[in-house]
């Protein structure tokens, strides 16, 4: 589902490399976590995979296609198989709940139908279907995490991207998040988490890749986040 092969990504006028000789394998269906500190690599690494960043040197192959690869022209129809989740929901606060997750499907010409089919079947999978006229400015951050998981699967996507999506929520909706996260998973959708919410990590028992200073330092199966902080 996903390789990276010998991947570095300098960014200009840095010193270093952000990612340095990154190689991985995560096969289609797996539930990964990505962690280390800050600045360690992780962002960079979940930006190759929906092709926000372009690697300096190496191979990002997705779904059988090597992303870096692509004409500009053909990001969006990569991305139409991808659900991306953000730690800042990234929503647009003055729409309605249905408008937000619509807009996932509008953006790629799907049929008002269709779009009418599928956005309340995935408000109905995140608990939401009563939110749909709502504001989004007007719901609570959990409930706002909740309409990006949404957005982010009501393309059926092959695989799931979450940066740090539990990273402005209390414990409770963190977990919540993560129940969504895993039941999407076992529909079938490959799902990577970049995540410092260790006792989540610990628990769930999922592969943990570590990544410091730009390369993988560990890659373990039913792995533990393995940092203090």
């Amino acid at each position: 589902m996903i390789q990276f092969v010998n991947v570095t990504k300098i960014y200009p006028n840095a010193h270093v490399p952000s990612l340095n000789g990154i190689n991985l394998h995560i096969g289609r269906g797996e539930f990964v976590f990505l962690v280390g500190p800050s600045g360690a690599g992780k962002s960079t690494l979940m930006k190759l995979l929906y092709r926000e960043e372009v690697a300096t040197s190496g191979k990002v192959i997705v779904d059988g296609k090597d992303i870096g690869r692509l004409r500009p022209s053909m990001v969006p129809y990569l991305r139409r198989n991808l659900g991306v989740i953000f730690q800042d929901f990234k929503l647009l606060p003055e729409r309605t709940v249905f408008d937000n997750v619509a807009f996932a499907l509008e953006v790629t010409d799907v049929p008002r139908r269709e779009i009418l089919r599928r956005v309340p079947a995935a408000l109905e999978l995140v608990g939401l279907r009563h939110k749909a006229r709502s504001k989004c400015l007007e719901l609570s951050g959990g409930e706002q995490q909740r309409v990006a998981v949404a957005r982010a699967i009501v393309r059926n996507p092959v695989l799931v991207i979450a940066d740090e999506p539990t990273g402005n929520l209390d414990p409770e909706n963190s977990w919540a998040i993560m129940k969504l996260l895993s039941d999407i998973n076992q529909m079938g959708a490959t799902v990577v988490v970049a995540t410092h919410a260790r006792t989540i990590v610990d628990q769930m028992k999922k592969r943990v890749i570590a990544i410091e200073k730009g390369v993988v330092v560990r890659d373990e199966e039913r792995g533990t986040y393995g940092y203090e902080h």
